[in-house]
């Protein structure tokens, strides 16, 4: 099951980091995409709209008004599901993705991680 990070960063403290750290014990495939290109425990942490394939769920990290730009981005990529973490909670990509019939969740990666609900 693949899962792109999205709005990935370098810093230990940050939850993005600590949800690949997870996921990544959990041998789960990434891709993530970040505000710069570096590299986050063996992941490289791409900027800007990659053209990635089979996405299952995508994770976000990033707040809704730095979203808008990446909406139709992300919709494009045919997710089966989209996490909004706390903080990244946004109305409008909530209802345009239900309305494709992607399942979505007002929730904590890290959380689901860690019982099992992933």
């Amino acid at each position: 099951m693949k899962t792109l990070v999205f709005g990935a960063s370098t810093n230990p403290t940050r939850y993005s980091y600590l949800a690949i750290q997870r996921l990544l014990s959990l041998d789960h495939e990434i891709v993530a995409i970040g505000g710069r290109e570096a590299e986050v425990l063996g992941i490289q942490i791409k900027k800007g709209h990659l053209d990635v394939k089979d996405i299952h769920t995508i994770t976000l990290y990033m707040g809704e008004a730095r979203q808008a730009e990446h909406e139709d981005y992300l919709i494009s990529l045919n997710p089966k599901r989209i996490i909004f973490n706390p903080g990244a909670e946004n109305r409008s990509l909530y209802k345009r993705a239900k309305a494709e019939g992607v399942e979505v969740l007002e929730a904590c990666t890290l959380v689901m991680l860690n019982t099992g609900q992933y």
